[in-house]
C-alpha cells in the first residue's frame, strides 16, 4: 500500500482509527472523515508523532451527502485519486421497536446505509483512472446472530451484503473490487463502556471458537489484505473476522 492513496469513513476512534493506523503505518497515503473531532485530532498527531506521513482529514457530518463527497473531492485534490476507500462508518445504538419514529429511522439509514453508496460514487472516476481499485465495506456479524435491541442498525446492516453484491458485476470490468468486511465484537473503548459487562464478556467468549477478545487490528488487518494487490481476485464476497462467532 506504500504510496496509495486510501480514504476512510467515520476514522476518528474505533475500528476506524485502527484502519487509518494500520494504513498510515504501511506508507499509505491516508484520509478520513469523522464528525468527532478531539479523537480525530488526537489520531493524527498520533500518527505525526510515530514520524510517518500525517492523515488527511476533516470533520464531515455523512448524514449531509454533499459534505461527504465534497470532503472525498478535496482529499484527492490534495492526495491524489484513491486506490482504496474503507465505508466504515456506523452507528449501533441501542433502540426499541415502539420508540422508533419516521425520523429516527432515517437519521439511522442516513448514518448506516445511506453513505456507503454515496462514497463509491464518488471515488468511482478516480479509481477508473487508476485502472483498478478496492472498496471495502464494513459489515456486522450482530443481525447474522440475530442480536436485539437494534432493528434499524440490523436492517441497515444486512444491506451492506447487498450493495457489495449488486456493485460487484458492475465494477468488476473497471477492475474495482467490492467485498465486505463483517466484525463481530470487537473491544473498541465505546463498546467496552457501553455493552460489555462480566456477564456478556462470559457468553462472548463461549460463543466464539478462539478465546480472545477481538480488537480494532484485527479488522484492520483483513482490510489491509483486501485493499492490497494481495486481494486482486477477491470480489464480491463477505470476509467475517469474528473469531468463529457466527
Amino acid at each position: 500500500m506504500k504510496g496509495k492513496s486510501v480514504f476512510v469513513t467515520g476514522g476518528g476512534s474505533g475500528i476506524g482509527a485502527s484502519i487509518v493506523k494500520a494504513f498510515a503505518l504501511q506508507g499509505a497515503k491516508v484520509a478520513f472523515i469523522d464528525i468527532a473531532e478531539a479523537p480525530s485530532r488526537a489520531l493524527a498527531k498520533e500518527i505525526a508523532d510515530l514520524d510517518i506521513t500525517p492523515p488527511w482529514w476533516e470533520v464531515c457530518d455523512v448524514r449531509d451527502i454533499s459534505a461527504l463527497q465534497s470532503a472525498i473531492a478535496r482529499a484527492a485534490l490534495s492526495l491524489g485519486d484513491f486506490s482504496a476507500l474503507v465505508n466504515n462508518v456506523a452507528s449501533d445504538d441501542r433502540h426499541s421497536i415502539e420508540s422508533v419514529t419516521v425520523d429516527y429511522w432515517d437519521q439511522r439509514m442516513a448514518i448506516n446505509q445511506r453513505p456507503a453508496f454515496f462514497a463509491i460514487q464518488a471515488v468511482v472516476p478516480g479509481m477508473r483512472k487508476l485502472g483498478g481499485g478496492a472498496v471495502i465495506n464494513l459489515g456486522s456479524t450482530g443481525w447474522q446472530i440475530k442480536s436485539d435491541g437494534y432493528p434499524c442498525y440490523a436492517v441497515a446492516k444486512s444491506s451492506v451484503n447487498g450493495l457489495t453484491r449488486g456493485l460487484a458485476a458492475t465494477l468488476g470490468p473497471d477492475r474495482i473490487r467490492v467485498n465486505t468486511v463483517s466484525p463481530g465484537w470487537v473491544m473498541t473503548e465505546r463498546q467496552i463502556k457501553n455493552n460489555l459487562d462480566p456477564k456478556s464478556e462470559a457468553a462472548l467468549r463461549e460463543a466464539q471458537c478462539l478465546p480472545d477478545l477481538l480488537q480494532g487490528e484485527d479488522i484492520a488487518r483483513m482490510v489491509l489484505f483486501l485493499a492490497s494487490d494481495d486481494g486482486a481476485m477477491c470480489t464480491a464476497q463477505e470476509f467475517k473476522v469474528d473469531a468463529g462467532w457466527t
